[in-house]
């Protein structure tokens, strides 16, 4: 029976057992194993942390459901690979085991950089065994030559188990299972064709667990189910526990802010010194679902207090608000109820208008436009926003052009752009960044306002959120 360690106090996070969940390609069903297995584990009692590698936003709050535990993201494109060890460490602490899901196909990263923030590497930086997802619908013996020669192609990884997904018949798992033992990779469990644990998609991929949260648990307890009755947990359990020790200190967002640079220019304490209660109100709900949740913990660290509200269904900013972040999402599915909280989006220009620190990323940025698909949102850029068949994807390199609440002109920082609209104009007379491929300036900057298609990472940057919140202060 599987229960949680008998020691008295946790395991060190650089020390907790954890397993890698990754496949040959998209489409394989690592989001369901991933989200199965943290959820059968967490059934039998043991404390999961849940992880995925990559930028995605939406998996993490499937996780999140599974686990009762925020989901994390563990990107080396954005955060550089030496922050994966210790941003896993800070996530894991207190757990009894964590499952990190893969992105993509297991050595596909960011485009022509090699390995950089694959599942791959991530799997070597964190010394932890790999679990590889296998869609066998379409193949018997041809499998043993595909699980062979990801097992075999990079020495560093270690691939100790198969799990076969969408096996038809007790025959096609038979003839699985015989072509596999040539192979040297134990098959840790076999997953029928199943519909119930499907979970719909749009433009941008799965639909969003605020979006269907009933839904959303029946369809995680589903996955659990299928997990439970399909593999072997006492094997994936064992497995995780043969992972390696990692070296270094976990991340720490108090931390972080001590040791990065101050910023270039001293900002004026106010007279009768800071104020107390500094809020920060960020933005939540449905439609504003893409959050980091080390971005809280930074702007929490750095001296304010975070107040989520949904600007769904909150006509007023929360009480005392001397800064906004807007993060992404989907406002273009609910264009038509935030431009019906007309209460709500004159706070937001009025905010904006006093010069009040506002950061925006994607469904920020259209928030903040004249209009989306023609229905009125915030005013606060002269700019419109509109559906677009086309979607941009992609990590991108990024300078600062514009002195701004979140940083000076030259800092660099990494992004990633992921969205199927467009702005127009689509940079203003002060630009937000410069990114270096495809070559353009985008966003905006105009008196407190930081608006862009980029999503970045403050861990890699921690001074971004301490100038955000000192500019609170001081605006």
């Amino acid at each position: 029976m599987l229960t949680s360690p008998s020691s008295p106090s946790p395991a060190p996070a650089r020390s907790v057992p954890r397993l890698v969940i990754a496949a040959p390609s998209s489409g394989s069903g690592k989001t369901t194993v991933a989200t199965g297995l943290m959820a059968a584990l967490t059934a039998r009692g043991l404390a999961v942390s849940p992880h995925k590698v990559g930028p995605d936003y939406i998996d993490p709050g499937y996780h999140a459901l599974a686990t009762g535990r925020t989901g994390r993201n563990l990107d080396a494109y954005l955060c550089g690979p030496e922050l994966v060890g210790p941003l896993f460490a800070h996530g894991a602490h207190g757990c009894d085991i964590a499952v990190v899901e893969g992105v993509m196909g297991m050595f596909d990263g960011a485009a022509g950089e090699g390995e950089l923030a694959s599942t791959a590497q991530v799997a070597k930086l964190l010394r932890a065994p790999v679990v590889l997802v296998v869609d066998a619908s379409s193949q018997s013996r041809s499998v043993a030559a595909l699980v062979h020669g990801f097992a075999s192609w990079d020495p560093e990884v270690r691939i100790g188990g198969v799990i076969l997904n969408k096996v038809a018949s007790d025959r096609h798992e038979e003839l699985l299972r015989e072509a596999l033992e040539s192979a040297g990779v134990p098959v840790l469990g076999v997953l029928r064709r199943a519909a119930q644990v499907e979970t719909p998609a749009r433009h941008l991929g799965l639909v969003p667990v605020a979006e269907r949260q009933a839904a959303a648990v029946d369809a995680v307890a589903a996955m659990a189910a299928q997990v439970s009755r399909g593999c072997d947990l006492e094997a994936l359990v064992a497995l995780a526990r043969s992972a390696g020790v990692l070296s270094g200190a976990a991340w720490d967002a108090a931390e972080a802010l001590a040791s990065s640079p101050p910023p270039p220019l001293p900002v004026p304490t106010p007279e009768g010194g800071l104020p107390d209660g500094l809020v920060i109100a960020v933005a939540g709900g449905a439609a504003f679902t893409f959050s980091y949740a080390e971005h809280a913990e930074l702007l929490g660290a750095a001296g304010a207090e975070v107040v989520v509200f949904d600007p769904l269904r909150d006509e007023r900013l929360p009480e005392g608000t001397a800064g906004l972040v807007v993060g992404g999402g989907f406002p273009e599915v609910y264009a038509a109820e935030l431009s019906a909280n007309e209460a709500l989006r004159e706070e937001v220009a009025a905010l904006a208008g006093s010069g009040a620190p506002v950061a925006a990323e994607c469904a920020g940025l259209l928030y903040l436009c004249r209009e989306l698909d023609g229905r009125p949102m915030c005013g606060v850029l002269d700019a419109t926003a509109r559906m677009s068949e086309r979607l941009t994807l992609g990590y991108r390199d990024a300078v600062a052009v514009s002195d701004s609440v979140l940083a000076v002109a030259g800092t660099r920082m990494r992004g990633h752009e992921f969205h199927r609209t467009v702005v127009e104009p689509g940079a203003g007379t002060a630009p937000a960044w410069g990114v270096r491929a495809p070559r353009r300036v985008e966003g905006f900057v105009q008196r407190g306002v930081h608006a862009s298609y980029l999503h970045t990472h403050w861990a890699s940057e921690p001074g971004v959120a301490r100038r955000f919140v000192e500019r609170c202060r001081t605006s």
